[in-house]
């Protein structure tokens, strides 16, 4: 049916003057236009490149199908006006802003890719949006997107409870639409997408001219100079026009010889790896199904950046400071991103901007060091001392329900040991213990096993040269000054690093990362600098190897000799142990904790005594701290047994 519109479209197209020539290319023109539309929306997902969908190589055995998720409408305790952010890895988009109302309707749509071992659990965050410098985070909910791959269900519509990110509260119901298209269906659904591109008779048949059309969008020259020798291999009935089906056989087949699809006929990108699957997903993520509902934007990192007010982006471009991952040196260092390693989340650090701006100007310039080396040093030890007394104070009790809402969500009271009216102190809470079981240990009967020791943003590197590649910009940085005379050996010199860094709203005691005994504790006496990225990638100090410090050196069987080096900060005038030299213990033990502030525990293992995991490995090659708690693992062990 409809073959003859085909193959009269296809006799004009082989005229000798072409003349229908151009009004098949404008008819592609304007199909290209309006399938990418929405792609024009979200194009800094692809010029950034870290955090684009076509990034990453996906292996055949790692796809589990597309997402296809519909933001739909919510009710809510007040009226305001509404934005929704959904947040999957590396990637996060927004809706638009609803009317004022407490039952938002947004019908907005997105798709995802999901991998098997990758990122799953999208995020779902509602915002009012009545400020303009900052939209406020009303409620969240988190969803499990493979569970819909083995759901069976008559609908794909939810209603899912909104949680207040303080209390868990509900907040309100949000109605999201999700549907999967397993590896099989994204196959089938793709090549109808790419027939429709060209189809312009609608008739689910290309003529030649029609294919020809095809292949040059592609962007493959030499598949270009065969059109007809692969029209005539893709019609395998003879009938004069290509099918869907025929039309999937041939791009199968052609891409286990030679692949067809240099380029994405949607947004134009050239695709690095040109292979069925990552063609497929690539295109699959382009193309708009022309469902009516509105396409998410995108382009953004995390929520805080998508749901930021006008103001906010103001302020953040006369500070020509940037989102982006890994963290550069200088003014546009404002922005602190981590990767939760949980939930395979992008989060941002809440730092306070002031602090942010003032870190910026001590630590990042030349003018900054000239402090540092004219008494700022001991201000900030005093500074420390005297915030130490004031935290011990019972007036300071006052402070911890304003630092448990600064910190919304990332301080979880339900794992506090005690209730918070126990707490007579700010630093007795600071201080706080965890319940029994809130950290399980990782294969704790294995010794060979080494774990995180702190609740804390981790970098990892095989050796000292990688973590000044990466991370540490500060002058001289060695082991040898990381651990002193006394502690240092010819076998820590070339081992690996783990910088474990803990952010005031963390869990603040640390933990043994290894089994074994504790040889000796080493006080090295310094200074009191923050230990927060913006220091530590300055070129102009040395936090490290400059800050007070105590080494403990533990004796293991399966990882030799592991060095622990307990670093004070500002704020942290005090580091204390709950374990004495001579102890054996137990990897997951608590060893001890850090008053007020942020602080760092650094761990050097010997050369060759640890493979540490390889997606650790991998963030920090990309300048990316890695959220972790205390007892995940860290690395297997490869040091042999005598």
């Amino acid at each position: 049916m409809g073959h003859g519109s085909s193959k009269s479209d296809s006799s004009s197209g082989d005229s000798a003057d072409g003349g229908s020539k151009p009004s098949r290319m404008r008819r592609l023109g304007r199909r290209l236009h309006l399938h990418s539309d929405h792609f024009r929306r979200r194009s800094r997902a692809h010029t950034t490149g870290s955090h684009s969908h076509t990034s990453k190589i996906l292996k055949e055995e790692d796809f589990a199908g597309i997402a296809l998720i519909r933001i739909i409408s919510a009710e809510m305790k007040f009226k305001d006006k509404w934005l929704v952010c959904i947040s999957l890895g590396e990637q996060t988009f927004r809706t638009h802003v609803s009317d004022q109302t407490d039952k938002p309707t947004w019908n907005s749509e997105k798709k995802l890719l999901l991998e098997r071992h990758g990122a799953h659990i999208a995020r779902i965050s509602v915002f009012e949006t009545n400020r303009l410098s900052k939209n406020n985070l009303i409620g969240y909910c988190e969803i499990d997107l493979l569970e819909f791959l083995s759901q069976d269900s008559s609908s794909d519509t939810e209603v899912f409870d909104l949680l207040d990110p303080s209390s868990l509260s509900t907040v309100g119901r949000i109605s999201i639409s999700c549907c999967i298209e397993d590896p099989v269906d994204t196959e089938k659904s793709f090549v109808r997408r790419i027939l429709s591109i060209v189809d312009y008779n609608e008739d689910g048949e290309l003529s030649l001219a029609e294919f020809s059309d095809l292949i040059a969008a592609f962007g493959n020259k030499l598949a270009a100079e065969k059109k007809e020798e692969l029209f005539k291999q893709a019609d395998r009935n003879g009938d004069g026009v290509v099918c869907l089906d025929e039309l999937a056989t041939l791009l199968a087949i052609q891409h286990e010889k030679e692949p067809l699809i240099n380029c994405c006929p949607v947004c134009g990108q050239v695709l690095e790896v040109s292979d069925g699957l990552n063609s497929m997903i690539h295109m699959t993520l382009c193309f708009d199904e022309g469902t009516g509902n509105q396409v998410m934007t995108g382009g953004f990192l995390t929520e805080k950046e998508a749901s930021s007010g006008w103001m906010f982006k103001l302020s953040e471009w006369a500070h020509f400071s940037t989102y982006d991952i890994g963290l550069r040196s200088g003014s546009s260092a404002s922005h602190i991103l981590v990767y939760d390693r949980r939930k395979k989340r992008l989060v941002e650090e809440i730092i306070d901007r002031k602090i942010v701006l003032s870190m910026r100007a001590i630590y990042q310039s030349k003018f900054g060091l000239g402090l540092m080396d004219n008494g700022a040093k001991e201000i900030l030890r005093s500074l420390s001392e005297k915030q130490g007394k004031k935290m011990d104070s019972a007036e300071s009790a006052k402070e911890i329900p304003n630092f448990i809402e600064f910190f919304k969500g990332q301080i979880n009271m339900d794992e506090v040991k005690y209730p918070l009216e126990q707490f007579k102190t700010f630093n007795e809470f600071f201080i706080r213990e965890l319940k029994p079981g809130a950290r399980p240990i990782a294969f704790i009967e294995r010794d060979d096993i080494a774990v995180c020791a702190a609740d804390c943003r981790l970098m990892v590197f095989n050796s000292v040269a990688d973590s000044i590649r990466f991370w540490i910009k500060g002058r001289k940085f060695s082991i040898q000054g990381l651990l002193g005379n006394e502690a240092c050996s010819s076998a820590f010199i070339n081992g690996a690093l783990v910088i474990f860094r803990l952010a005031p709203q963390d869990y603040h005691r640390f933990h043994f990362p290894v089994s074994g005994t504790i040889e000796k504790f080493i006080e090295i006496p310094g200074c009191l600098y923050t230990v927060n990225p913006i220091a530590v990638n300055s070129k102009y100090c040395n936090v490290f190897t400059e800050n007070k410090r105590v080494v403990a050196i533990i004796s293991t069987e399966y990882f030799g000799k592991v060095a622990f080096v307990a670093t004070g900060a500002t704020m942290v005038g005090s580091i204390n142990f709950s374990r004495k030299e001579g102890d054996y213990v137990k990897k997951g033990d608590e060893f001890g904790y850090f008053s007020f502030g942020g602080s760092t525990v650094i761990c050097v293992f010997e050369k060759d005594s640890i493979k540490i995991d390889e997606d650790l490995l991998e963030n920090s090659a990309r300048s990316l701290e890695t959220l972790v708690s205390v007892g995940m693992q860290l690395g297997l062990s490869v040091k042999k047994q005598d």
